[in-house]
Formats: C-alpha cells, structure tokens, sequence
C-alpha cells in the first residue's frame, strides 16, 4: 500500500492562501478518481478539488473555515501500489465554481487499483440520512431537478460511483414516498433545539464584501415611483409578436436599457471608486451586474458592453449568465468587472429596499415588485401598474440631486418606452 498526497492548488494570480470552505469526504471513506474532495475558497471563486486517484481517506489537513497555504498539505489518500515520495501532478479539477480550476498537485506517485472501489455509503434503498452539513454528491442538473422537486439531498441514497446521486435515485426517492419522511413538528410542541452555522466559504466573503461596502462607501439611498404600464404593454406585444422566434422578454432587458440611455447624461454613475487612490474612473462602456441568487450566496454576473446590445442580446445573455451562476459554472471574468449593478427580487421585491453597493462601483439600482393601484390620471381614477426603484449611491461620489435627477430619467424612459429607441 502506498500514500498520495495531494497538496493545497495553486489557484494562480499572486495568491499565497486560500480557505477551506468545505470537506465532501471523512477519514475512512473510500473515494474513486475524480470524486469531489473538498471545496477552496479564493477572494472571488470557488474550487472543487477532485481525487486523481482510487483510495481510502486517512488524514485531512485543515478544518472548514481555516485559511492554507498554498502547498500545504490539504488531503492523504492510502492507495494500491507501492508509494514513493517523489512529486507528481494530479489531474485537473472537474466541477468548478465560477473560474476555471487549477491543478492539485500530488506528492506520491503510485499505481490505482484497475477497479474503482465504491464508497461505504453506498448501499440498497432510495433514502439516507446524512449530517446536516454534509452536501452528497450530485452533478448540477440533479441538484436542480431535486430542487424543483423539493427534495433534500442528503435525505436521498445515491447509486451512482462514490454514492453519486443520480436522476433514477430522485426518482426512486419519490416512487417510496420518502419526500415528507422526517416527522412534522406539531403546531404548538415546545421547542428547544438550537441550530450552529458557522460562517466560511461564499457566506464569509459575501459578509466581508457588504460589510466592507457599508464601512467604506458613503451610502445614501432614493426612492421613486415609476408608471410601468406602457413598458409592460410594449413588453407583452413583442412576447407575443416575436417571443416564438427570439425568446420572451422580461422586464430586466428594458431596464438595462434605461441605464444605458440614463448614462449618457449621467455618466458619473458608471464609475469604479478606488478611495486609497482618490482616484474616480469613469467608463464608456456599460458593464451592468446582474445580482443573482445561487445556492452559495449572491453573486453579480455582468452582462458586458449592454450600450452595443438589443432587447434580446440582453436577455439572452441575462438569462445565461443567470443560469451559469446558479448553476456553479460562471467563470471569474463573467463574475467582475461591473461598472453599475441592477438588482432585483422579482415578484419579491416588496415596496422599498435599500441595496447595498457593490464596491468599487458607486451606483446601484434596486427594483421592487410590479402593483396594480388606483391613480388619478388626467382627472380620471385609473388602474395603473407601478414599481418603485430603490436605488443607492455612494455620497463620496454622488451627490444627492445628480442622483434624483439619473433614477427621473430612467423613469421618464420607461413610462414614454418608445425613448429608449430614439437615437
């Protein structure tokens, strides 16, 4: 028997340290080649680490949460074959969130077993209990589908290589009626549980970056209210005229739209701060950030140069920078660069908000949910469609009356849509 050892990854671009976000495996698992290990954290992305090998676990190097060195010791795998201690690569990571994944590098070169072992955890029956923390195995498309189904994971016995979930397994899950296994609490039972979460990975740097951003950044918000039945009659005539041939349209496309209008008037809105420079950058080009929800946190892909682009280049290109964030694939370019960020909470969007910046950028603009309400129009009381922008801005930068004046020409834009064509 022999010892591979894969060490911390060096994720490139000057970085010295990277943080353990989470473990996949324990000490006595089995594991096959290309199995998920471990997920890393850098400032902006995050890495799963795969096995280059067949093996049984038999050491961790660190704890969720603990900041490595690169080169540090990260995992030691016991494997068939004879070990010597001489430097090897591992293969190249395979499931990557945000960037492309860099290569682990091995210190024992050895030879797998020809067959993959498979793990302990996999055994007869569609469920499973696993720990609380404990994420199994499963490729996107299935965490999806579990997740449209409304099914926990952890609950659900995986029969693919390593106790994969696979689609036959949520489908089994359902089949046995396992979905609403874990007994209900009753509605007036005392309770006395108590829940520890502790905050590493995405959730620490997304805590870092709004912390940093309220810390640092000036913030004062404006709210405005904004006539959005003409757009979302001109909205629902395209969908109906075109989406077949060039997909629907949302209200997102029309709004990113505005914001390029808006900005040639406004142009110190679409600025990057660098506050220990002193340094304002004004940009040319639109690179709008798009917050969007994920199941590791918020992230903001951004929909590059939206000045050169149509209706529905923007949402196509919305819609897959979207997708590539929730679903763990967005790389580190489409996850940076935002000049100006859009965030929206949808049908949840509430009344008011006060958003957060997403620092170097000093503006961001909030949307709010669509409300059909009386208003009085010409005299007439008149069922309208109103939505309110919530918007921030960095004081530092912005002043109070630029501010007002950039969210009423977005809204001029918006209630009279046939502007945000005339050139």
């Amino acid at each position: 028997m022999g010892t591979h050892v894969i060490k911390m990854p060096d994720i490139g671009e000057g970085i010295a340290e990277v943080e353990l976000s989470q473990w996949h495996v324990k000490v006595g698992d089995l594991v096959v080649e290309d199995q998920v290990l471990a997920d890393v954290m850098t400032d902006k992305a995050m890495v799963d680490i795969p096995s280059p090998v067949h093996g049984k676990v038999i050491a961790l190097g660190g704890q969720p949460g603990e900041v490595m060195a690169v080169g540090s010791v990260l995992i030691s795998i016991e494997v068939e074959g004879a070990g010597n201690l001489k430097e090897s690569a591992a293969p190249t990571p395979v499931a990557v969130k945000e960037p492309a994944a860099p290569k682990a590098e091995a210190v024992v070169e050895t030879k797998p077993a020809a067959a993959a072992p498979r793990s302990a955890a996999v055994c007869q029956g569609p469920m499973v209990a696993r720990e609380a923390n404990e994420r199994p195995l499963a490729s996107p498309a299935v965490r999806k589908h579990a997740l449209d189904l409304g099914i926990q994971l952890r609950l659900v016995r995986g029969s693919g290589p390593a106790g994969r979930v696979l689609h036959e397994d949520l489908d089994a899950y359902l089949a046995q009626g396992q979905s609403n296994a874990q007994a209900p609490v009753a509605a007036y039972a005392q309770r006395n549980d108590e829940e520890q979460i502790q905050v590493i990975g995405m959730r620490r740097k997304i805590a870092q970056r709004m912390q940093d951003a309220t810390q640092r950044a000036a913030h004062f918000s404006y709210v405005e209210e904004i006539d959005v039945t003409a757009i979302e009659e001109l909205r629902a005539h395209l969908n109906e005229k075109h989406g077949a041939s060039r997909g629907k349209l949302t209200l997102l496309p029309f709004l990113v739209r505005a914001l390029v209008v808006a900005l040639r008037d406004f142009p110190q809105m679409n600025a990057r701060y660098d506050d220990e420079a002193q340094i304002i950058t004004r940009l040319g080009a639109v690179h709008v950030g798009v917050a969007t929800q994920s199941d590791v946190g918020l992230m903001v892909p951004v929909v590059r140069h939206a000045e050169a682009r149509s209706l529905w280049d923007s949402a196509a290109e919305i819609s897959r920078l979207a997708n590539a964030a929730r679903n763990g694939k967005a790389s580190r370019d489409e996850l940076s660069g935002s000049s100006i960020t859009l965030t929206s909470l949808g049908a949840l969007g509430g009344i008011v908000s006060t958003p957060v910046l997403n620092l170097p950028e000093v503006a961001i603009v909030g949307v709010n949910k669509i409300v059909e309400r009386p208003m009085v129009v010409k005299g007439q009381v008149v069922i309208r469609k109103m939505m309110n922008l919530s918007s921030s801005f960095d004081h530092r930068v912005v002043d109070g009356m630029d501010a007002a004046l950039f969210i009423q020409a977005i809204r001029g834009l918006l209630e009279q849509p046939a502007t945000l064509f005339v050139e």
